[in-house]
């Protein structure tokens, strides 16, 4: 399940007003605001476990129990409003963990809670997992992930970059980016945000100059949230 800041530039609220851009802008809330005013996140690298690559922590369940019952409808609103760590904050934990170029970020509950679940290409070139309390950003746990060893083309795409996913994260109330390569000839960041009547949005931001533009045709289905298989 693929997952918040107001959109600043005139640019995005131009795309927006005149309707190639369906996200909709919305009003900050004071979790959104820890990273501009500096608020320490209390992330911290956890210790390896050097046989499995996996790191430990003392409990590795989130602050914030939830679980996933898309079944009652309603269940990524609930968790974008109960999260404290926006998404531009979890990118910045997850760069912490493990220095690098995050490629991906999900809100998510599961059995540890509500977490954000983030991708990155580390400085030494192997690709790392990391689970992040959405309470706090304490990292719940973290591992290697060497399915991807052999993904060139977005390992060229994210050390290509000039727009990093917490630049792309930062428009509208934030569940899901991920960095995107099948859209067109270039990448680009796909974002998804949800606004407070639970409509969830679609568009891209392009990775080298941070223009937003529509999300592609195929993906509209997805905005609907109506419940309804699409």
């Amino acid at each position: 399940m693929k997952r918040h800041l107001v959109i600043a530039t005139a640019a995005a609220a131009a795309l927006i007003a005149g309707g190639t851009v369906t996200a909709a802008a919305v009003s900050s809330d004071a979790g959104s605001a820890d990273a501009a005013s500096g608020k320490q996140l209390s992330a911290q690298p956890a210790a390896h476990d050097a046989s499995s690559g996996t790191a430990q922590v003392q409990d590795g369940r989130s602050s914030i129990p939830m679980q996933d019952d898309d079944a009652n409808g309603g269940q990524d609103l609930r968790e974008a409003n109960a999260a404290k760590v926006t998404a531009p904050d979890a990118a910045a934990a997850a760069r912490k963990a493990v220095p690098g170029t995050v490629t991906s970020l999900d809100l998510d509950a599961d059995r540890p809670g509500l977490v954000w679940d983030a991708d990155v290409l580390g400085e030494d070139g192997t690709w790392h997992e990391i689970t992040l309390d959405a309470g706090n950003g304490r990292v719940l746990n973290q591992h290697v992930d060497r399915g991807d060893d052999d993904d060139a083309q977005e390992r060229a795409a994210a050390r290509n970059a000039k727009t990093d996913a917490a630049a792309a994260a930062s428009h509208g109330k934030v569940t899901s980016v991920e960095l995107d390569d099948e859209h067109g000839t270039q990448a680009a960041w796909e974002v998804e945000t949800i606004t407070k009547d639970g409509k969830e949005h679609k568009f891209l931001v392009d990775t080298q100059s941070g223009k937003l533009s529509t999300a592609p045709a195929h993906d509209a289905d997805d905005d609907d949230n109506d419940g309804s298989d699409d």
